[in-house]
């Protein structure tokens, strides 16, 4: 799949992309299917809510192996609509998967996640620069009330904002300072929330000023994010580095693969 001149145009003013319907209802359910089964493994692969044990996010669903290897998302991370964009936003044919990561915010007690740019936690982890891309896979349909995500269009052209370390959290992350991001939306358009009907996928920037609220509806909002690293922009050696499910050492370029995703589920 070839993005449009438009396409790019627009994703480097916005920083963003939506694609709606990428991935069909059955492909969806699919991997639905194979989250809920990695659920019930006991792994530090997979994160859970503070409270009530529930499963909140799961990483590294791209790879052949490992405790969360999963077929399907195998095959999606390599498939032509998913990796050709990937390669065209990031101007590079040699990718690799920097991480995957399913974040299953579930009804109810499906938590916040504060304003903050990626590349402020993979600076930490020695990548040299931003340039990389992430595509969101939409599993249910999110909504407002359900905690979709938001983006402030166009904060990627603000560059690398030094992150600072919030503990209010469960899982504690790089955010952007609240002085530094209030003079920021004041000069910037309001933050779009992004939504779209299952199978969407949203391409967008390292560096891009994105948050989620809380699930505060009675639908689950599960979806998942491949992020796309060149090869040439692998992390350096840094003192204490994250493990491989959330930082890989599988610099290996990425081969094209095919647009049949499902079929892999039931070999």
């Amino acid at each position: 799949m070839k993005l449009t001149q438009d396409q790019l145009r627009a994703y480097a003013r916005d920083g963003f992309l939506i694609l709606p319907n990428l991935f069909s209802p059955d492909e969806v359910q699919a991997m639905k299917r194979d989250l809920q089964r990695i659920q019930d493994i006991d792994t530090d692969h997979l994160v859970r809510e503070k409270t009530g044990g529930i499963a909140k996010t799961i990483y590294r669903v791209h790879e052949a192996d490992g405790p969360t290897a999963s077929p399907v998302f195998h095959a999606a991370a390599r498939a032509p609509r998913l990796l050709e964009p990937a390669q065209q936003l990031l101007d590079d044919a040699q990718l690799y998967v920097y991480h995957t990561k399913c974040n299953l915010k579930t009804a109810i007690d499906g938590s916040v996640w504060q304003w903050h740019q990626d590349y402020g936690t993979w600076r930490r982890d020695g990548v040299p620069t931003p340039g990389m891309t992430t595509a969101l896979v939409m599993l249910d349909e999110p909504t407002e009330m359900g905690g979709c995500l938001y983006f402030i269009p166009g904060s990627h052209k603000e560059g690398h904002l030094e992150p600072a370390f919030d503990e209010a959290t469960a899982y504690k992350f790089w955010v952007v300072p609240k002085t530094q991001l209030l003079e920021i939306m004041e000069r910037s358009p309001e933050p779009v929330p992004i939504v779209g009907p299952p199978g969407t996928v949203v391409f967008f920037d390292a560096n891009i000023l994105h948050a989620s609220g809380h699930n505060l509806s009675r639908h689950d909002r599960w979806q998942i994010y491949v992020v796309y690293n060149p090869v040439a922009n692998r992390p350096a050696d840094v003192a204490n580095p994250r493990p491989d499910y959330v930082r890989s050492t599988n610099f290996a370029p990425l081969q094209l693969g095919t647009d049949t995703i499902t079929d892999e589920v039931h070999a």
